[in-house]
C-alpha cells in the first residue's frame, strides 16, 4: 500500500473518512501498528508520563525525541510519523523552532512535527513551513502548558474560551499548518471547527465529528499504571491480542463507533 501522506489525509476528509492514529515511541509497536493499518503514527512527548513515569511530558528532551523517533521510523513502512516538538525546544523562536525540526527530521524520522500553542506560534509555523517542514499544531488542552493551565482540564467551554481557540484554529491553518490535534474541548466546539477549517482536524477528548482520532498507545491498550482520561478506551477487553485490539480501535473508529458519547465533552 502506499505510505500515507498529508495529501493522503486531506483526500480522507474531502470524501469523509475518518483518519486513525495512535501513539508509539519504539520499533516493536511502530512495526505493529503499521501492519494492523494505523494511518498515523504520533511520536508523542507523552512517553515522559507513559514510559518514563514522569507526571507532566515537561521533563521530555529533544534528544529523547529524536531517539525514540528514530526508533519508530525503522519500523513503518506506510502510517505518516508525526513527532512532538518537546519543551522549550521551539517557543523561543522561529530559528529555534528551525533547529529543532531540522533535528527530528533529519535524525529523528519525523515527517511532520507538532507543536502546541494558538495564534502567537503562527510565524513560527510560517517560518517552518515554508522551509520545507510540515507542521500539527494543537490546540485545547495543550499538556506542556499544564501548570498555566491549572491541570488536565477542559478547554474552551466558556463563549470566550471557544471563540478563541476557533480564531487561533484559523490563524495557525492560515500560517500553514497541515493537520490540527484537538484535546479536551466540547464535542459542539470541535465539530464547527473541523467544517469550517480546510485542513484535518485529530481529535483527543473533542467528540465524535473530529476528521480522525488519536489516542495514547498505553491508555488505549490497559497498560499505564495511573488512571486514563474519560475520553480513552480499553480496546485490549475483550481481544485475544494487541494487534487484534488495535485492529477494533482502526474499525471503531472508521465505522464512527469510537469515540461514543462517554468519551467527550
Amino acid at each position: 500500500m502506499k505510505p500515507i501522506t498529508l495529501t493522503t489525509l486531506k483526500e480522507l476528509k474531502r470524501k469523509s473518512e475518518k483518519i486513525t492514529c495512535l501513539t508509539a515511541y519504539d520499533f516493536s509497536f511502530a512495526s505493529l501498528l503499521d501492519r494492523a493499518g494505523i494511518d498515523m503514527i504520533m511520536v508523542g512527548d507523552s512517553l515522559g508520563m507513559v514510559m518514563q513515569g514522569h507526571e507532566t511530558t515537561l521533563p521530555v528532551s529533544l534528544a529523547e525525541m529524536v531517539y525514540h523517533g528514530r526508533c519508530v521510523a525503522r519500523g513503518v513502512s506506510r502510517a505518516l510519523i508525526i513527532v512532538d516538538m518537546p519543551f522549550t525546544s521551539y517557543q523561543e523562536s522561529p530559528q529555534r523552532a528551525f533547529a529543532s525540526a531540522g533535528r527530528l527530521m533529519q535524525r529523528g524520522g519525523a515527517q511532520v512535527v507538532k507543536l502546541e500553542g494558538g495564534e502567537p506560534m503562527a510565524e513560527t509555523v510560517r517560518f517552518l513551513v515554508e522551509r520545507g517542514i510540515p507542521v500539527c499544531a494543537h490546540l485545547g488542552l495543550t499538556p506542556q502548558s499544564v501548570h498555566q493551565l491549572g491541570g488536565y482540564r477542559v478547554q474552551g467551554r466558556e463563549a470566550s474560551a471557544a471563540e478563541r481557540i476557533r480564531h487561533d484554529a484559523l490563524a495557525l491553518q492560515q500560517a500553514g499548518a497541515g493537520l490540527l490535534v484537538l484535546e479536551a474541548i466540547p464535542a459542539e466546539l470541535a465539530k464547527t471547527m473541523t467544517a469550517e477549517l480546510e485542513i484535518p482536524t485529530i481529535g483527543i477528548g473533542a467528540g465524535p465529528d473530529c476528521d480522525g482520532q488519536v489516542l495514547v498507545l498505553h491508555d488505549m491498550l490497559g497498560v499505564y499504571p495511573r488512571p486514563s482520561p474519560k475520553f480513552s478506551r480499553n480496546f485490549m477487553v475483550g481481544a485475544p491480542s494487541v494487534e487484534e485490539a488495535v485492529k477494533a480501535y482502526i474499525g471503531a473508529v472508521k465505522s464512527g463507533a469510537f469515540p461514543g458519547p462517554e468519551h467527550g465533552y
